[in-house]
């Protein structure tokens, strides 16, 4: 198990120590759940209460909640952001694979890096590239001229079609299929004729894609995906779709294809949005949003009837069906009313 002195991960976190540097810190917990020998940490002062009863050898807070804590603390001014940084360095989860497993198949042509590790059964196929210390875990398929950069990791079973660009550091869950074909077909008298899609997809660097989301090559030109872009499970990401940096698309979200969406947006959960459309920059559109029509200025945008018991939910519809004809009588009181 791994373990490090307190005063050492205070250097780690360049959080302000307070209380025994020499205790020995072995995990993160929450506050309710955390034991001796566990790191907590309080982001919302009003759990603050919480602190007294709170077991954990250490907390992290900000300055106005230390005066509450009566154990060993550090001191930051971001709890959350340092949560996220300490429970990587106290991470235990395992890597996707270790080393070459015999059962790997590998293409004579492939070109591996140096401390590249392969998974029980995965395919590398001819003309591909990994870069150093590239993970690929077990059953995953690799296609040929795909070209993977340094310190990526797939986890099992993932499925990377030909000639696809993955950058560096980009972390894939299980499941997920990149390069797939794009939905193009024309249409012949009623009968559907596939048009072959001749494009690929191009993933930045630092980019995270969750378990069993699609991202489709593109028909012509690439599906862009850029730097630092996070993405949920269960989402597909339609081709020729164009993500820009350091977006955020949460779980259940659905890309038409040739969409363009900008940098630093926010797409939440079982969103909706239309192809062949742009989304500007810093843009926020809440869960289950159906986008169909560009967004040009930055902003939360939001749609959708939020729920409501089934008997107020029932008015409400009605209302909304009879909208039309409420709408015709309103102008028509409205001429009456200008008239006199």
């Amino acid at each position: 198990m791994f373990s490090i002195r307190l005063a050492d991960l205070a250097q780690q976190l360049d959080a302000d120590l307070h209380g025994d540097g020499e205790l020995v810190i072995s995990g993160v917990a929450s506050m309710q759940s955390a034991q001796a020998g566990q790191i907590t940490f309080l982001s919302n002062s009003r759990y603050r209460e919480q602190l007294a009863s709170c077991l954990a050898s250490a907390v992290v807070l900000t300055a106005a909640d230390l005066e509450y804590c009566p154990g060993a603390a550090l001191v930051v001014k971001n709890p959350y952001l340092t949560y996220a940084r300490m429970a990587q360095i106290l991470d235990t989860t395992p890597p996707p694979a270790k080393d070459i497993a015999p059962s790997a198949v590998i293409d004579a042509s492939a070109k591996l890096g140096n401390n590249v590790s392969v998974g029980a059964n995965a395919v590398i196929e001819a003309g591909v590239e990994l870069g150093d210390n590239v993970i690929i875990g077990a059953g995953c398929f690799v296609g040929k001229n795909t070209r993977i950069g340094a310190g990526t990791r797939l986890w099992a079973n993932v499925s990377v079609y030909h000639e696809v660009q993955i950058g560096e550091c980009c972390l894939i869950q299980s499941g997920t299929v990149i390069g797939a074909d794009g939905f193009g077909y024309a249409n012949d008298g009623g009968n559907w004729v596939k048009i072959p899609q001749l494009g690929t997809v191009v993933i930045g660097d630092r980019v995270e894609i969750g378990a069993c989301t699609t991202i489709d090559r593109g028909a012509l030109d690439n599906t862009l995906i850029g730097n630092g872009v996070i993405i949920d499970n269960q989402c597909q990401i339609a081709h020729n779709v164009v993500i820009g940096d350091n977006t955020a698309v949460a779980g259940g979200v659905i890309m038409a294809g040739s969409l363009k969406i900008g940098r630093y947006c926010m797409i939440g959960g079982a969103s909706v949005i239309n192809g062949h459309m742009e989304i500007c920059d810093k843009v926020t559109v809440t869960g289950m949003g159906m986008v169909m029509r560009p967004i040009t200025k930055p902003g939360v945008y939001s749609s959708g009837i939020p729920l409501q018991p089934n008997k107020t939910w029932r008015k409400t519809a009605a209302l909304v069906m009879n909208i039309d004809e409420m709408s015709k009588r309103l102008k028509n009181i409205e001429r009456k009313v200008g008239k006199d």
